[in-house]
């Protein structure tokens, strides 16, 4: 026998239901902010009295404050454990909801967005290395639910948006009364996450480091979906009314429509990926995706159109979770990989609407979303970087570690 003896077997987790049903309402309240906030977007730009262009600029702000501070979510992972560095920085995502309304001019907006942003990709990368840790931990997937819950929270909340615009509510007043309600809801949510920590004695991370390089690769898997999903989302409408001759009605439903779809096939993914495995699942979302696509540059009517877009959202509706999840799992430093991965994938968020416009610009919107198709498509020949995220993914009576014990791995380091 060898002299090297082997670990022992982690604890059991506390209260694996409550573990789970905590961190899934986490990701509905992250969701909710989100969704809050867009219904709010053209009350802003009046207020403001903003330029197409100038808007735009704010709007980009979001994913530049993410980008920016994700690397920094594992110091308050590694500093004060998994469930106070959750609770902390989704409070202060919460609340960060009333800043863009506040602001008076549009240096100032851009300057609340960047802290708006900022706050989100933080408790992103803390909740996502929760949800991957806690998915390991009770042997099963339930990453692709938890980012179901996400888009079943925004979908939740904008109707309130959507209502207050109606009655001409000043945007001030909503979003903080909304803001003040969703961080109330949030703190008896986060008392039930388990307190995963890093390994005694680990050392704390820098403020910044490059993601690792196997991150990248999973990385640009999530890119190919997120650049369909963003163009799906913002171009759809534009795309129903310009290509196919939808009535407004139609073109503007279509938002709403693929939001569902999204949401719908996450809540729902988990299950196909316990039976097909995290690779099979993406080869065929891929493959459906692909259809989708083919059937939007195809289209002379909507009739054709929205099933292709509805086909584009159940195809790639798991792959972002399923991303998440592979990083989550690779060497000993999950947020670091996880924060590489959500960098790759937000950068592709931003940059999507303005590709597919410029592409339509010099080309048409056919030819755009025939770059849309070609990667979805792309995502038959990369499902094999997701392999990781198929580690305990069939299990159901996998032990776990206490949640007060320090994990095997450091859950923060960067």
């Amino acid at each position: 026998m060898s002299g090297t003896t082997a670990p022992p077997p982690p604890e059991p987790l506390a209260a694996p239901r409550r573990a789970r049903r905590s961190i899934a309402l986490t990701f509905l309240v992250h969701g909710a902010v989100t969704g809050s906030f867009v219904t709010r977007i053209p009350w802003i730009q009046h207020h403001l009295d903003l330029s197409t262009g100038q808007l735009g600029l704010a709007l980009v702000m979001p994913a530049v404050g993410s980008s920016l501070a994700m690397p920094l979510a594992g110091r308050f992972v590694h500093r004060y454990g998994g469930r106070a560095a959750v609770r902390g920085l989704i409070s202060l995502w919460c609340l960060s909801l009333a800043l863009p309304a506040l602001a008076p001019s549009l240096p100032v907006l851009c300057a609340a967005l960047l802290a708006y942003g900022a706050t989100s990709g933080m408790a992103d990368v803390a909740m996502n290395a929760q949800g991957v840790e806690i998915e390991e931990r009770l042997g099963r997937s339930i990453m692709s639910g938890l980012h179901g819950m996400w888009s079943a929270g925004g979908l939740l909340a904008s109707p309130f948006g959507i209502l207050a615009a109606h009655l001409d509510l000043d945007a001030r007043i909503q979003l903080a009364v909304t803001a003040l309600v969703l961080l109330a809801l949030a703190q008896p949510v986060c008392r039930g996450l388990p307190d995963l920590r890093a390994q005694e004695g680990a050392e704390e991370p820098p403020r910044f480091a490059l993601p690792p390089r196997s991150s990248l690769v999973i990385g640009l898997v999530g890119f190919c979906a997120v650049f369909a999903e963003g163009a799906s989302m913002d171009w759809s409408g534009v795309y129903l009314r310009d290509v196919t001759g939808a009535s407004a009605t139609v073109a503007a439903a279509s938002y709403t429509a693929f939001s569902l779809t999204m949401a719908v096939s996450r809540l729902a993914g988990d299950a196909a990926i316990r039976r097909l495995g995290a690779v099979r699942t993406t080869r065929i979302g891929g493959a459906v995706a692909t259809v989708g696509g083919l059937l939007v540059v195809a289209a002379d009517s909507p009739a054709l159109a929205i099933p292709g877009f509805a086909l584009i959202g159940i195809g790639i509706a798991v792959i972002v979770p399923l991303a998440f999840a592979a990083a989550g799992r690779i060497g000993t430093n999950p947020s670091q990989a996880i924060a590489g991965v959500a960098t790759v994938t937000y950068t592709s968020g931003l940059i999507a609407p303005a590709v597919i416009g410029a592409l339509a610009q010099a080309t048409s919107l056919t030819v755009s979303f025939g770059l849309v198709t070609a990667l979805a498509c792309a995502l038959l020949l990369s499902a094999g970087a997701l392999r990781l995220a198929e580690r305990n993914s069939g299990g159901e009576n996998v032990t776990a570690m206490s949640p007060e014990k320090p994990s095997g791995k450091d859950l923060s380091a960067i």
